[in-house]
């Protein structure tokens, strides 16, 4: 017998255990078994991001695809897709900064992210890399649009077109370097998906605006994009294992549906008559820009999904641990 009211019993005691001591709610022997964590505490805080951020992987990366599909259609001597290529490349760079900003609250967080230069910090690094394509493409535009002062339009077309890559796949490294579970699982695979959505959607972008005749480069840009991209989220959920369950369920699942059945849809319609009809290539290039967006906004709600639940940081823990001793 105790002296303890039943109140100061159940005070004493958490989860039928004496205080102080801790253990997991739930059972984690098992995939897909509901888990909670310490006292029903997270692991691992969601992203604080708001909608803006995934629109702004989608223009970010569009803006890095374009810059390049600028240069080369200029080098073959396309100046008809070149010149397109580099105006819608340019409102895209202007789109990125005013988006970051709206997500920051204050535009001078955006400035104080230039502060300083930390090779190390995808983020960093990041911010350079647009500010610099940004200027460049912009120059470049405005001196095209105007005609003149060309070795000045020169230099900025040729730094717009080496910053391009690293604009349309910095984004990918920059949400791997995270502790959200199916972002940093997925670091090795998730810059070169962003690259090839990237190349999708500034091909059919620049479809849009560009008559068949001219958006032969265009065409085989988006398709190639679309059958990289698909190819890398097979890759990506199959590697990620559980982690990659997210994929399939909730909100990051039915973006993913979408962007598998547009963007595959219009690359389709690109391939069979894109280049014979304009009504088929504006549509089939409609229907890749929807799915490389839908696409962005999969991998957003992925990462949000992931940090909610305990299983995705614990279980692939477990396993790695099992897999060192193992070995």
């Amino acid at each position: 017998m105790t002296d303890r009211t039943p109140l100061e019993e159940q005070r004493a005691t958490v989860n039928g255990r004496p205080a102080g001591t801790t253990e997991w709610r739930g059972s984690i022997t098992e995939r897909g078994t509901t888990m909670d964590s310490y006292y029903g505490r997270g692991i691992v805080k969601e992203p604080v991001w708001k909608p803006e951020i995934p629109l702004y992987l989608f223009t970010g990366g569009m803006a890095g695809s374009l810059s390049v599909l600028h240069g080369l259609a200029r080098l073959s001597g396309n100046h008809t897709l070149g010149r397109r290529a580099l105006y819608l490349g340019a409102v895209a760079d202007l789109a990125s900064p005013a988006l970051l900003v709206s997500d920051l609250g204050r535009p001078e967080r955006f400035v104080n992210m230039f502060r300083v230069f930390k090779v190390t910090s995808p983020m960093s690094v990041g911010s350079w890399i647009l500010m610099v394509s940004g200027a460049t493409s912009t120059t470049a535009a405005l001196l095209t649009l105007v005609d003149s002062l060309r070795p000045v339009r020169w230099a900025a077309e040729v730094v717009s077109f080496a910053s391009g890559p690293p604009l349309a796949t910095y984004t990918g490294a920059l949400l791997a370097n995270t502790a959200i579970p199916v972002w940093h699982d997925a670091r090795r695979l998730l810059p070169w998906l962003f690259g090839a959505s990237a190349a999708a959607s500034g091909g059919a972008a620049a479809m849009l605006v560009t008559p068949p005749a001219c958006a032969g480069p265009a065409r085989r840009a988006a398709i190639a994009g679309v059958a990289v991209e698909l190819g890398l989220s097979v890759a990506m959920e199959r590697r990620l294992g559980l982690v990659g369950e997210v994929y399939r369920h909730g909100e990051a699942g039915r973006f993913a549906t979408v962007a598998k059945a547009c963007a595959g849809v219009g690359a389709g319609l690109v391939a069979w008559k894109g280049r014979r009809s304009r009504a088929v290539a504006v549509s089939g290039a409609a229907l890749v820009l929807a799915g490389e967006l839908a696409l962005r906004w999969s991998v957003f709600k992925a990462g949000f999904q992931s940090a909610r639940d305990p299983r995705y940081t614990v279980l692939p823990q477990k396993e790695r641990v099992a897999r060192r001793k193992a070995a």
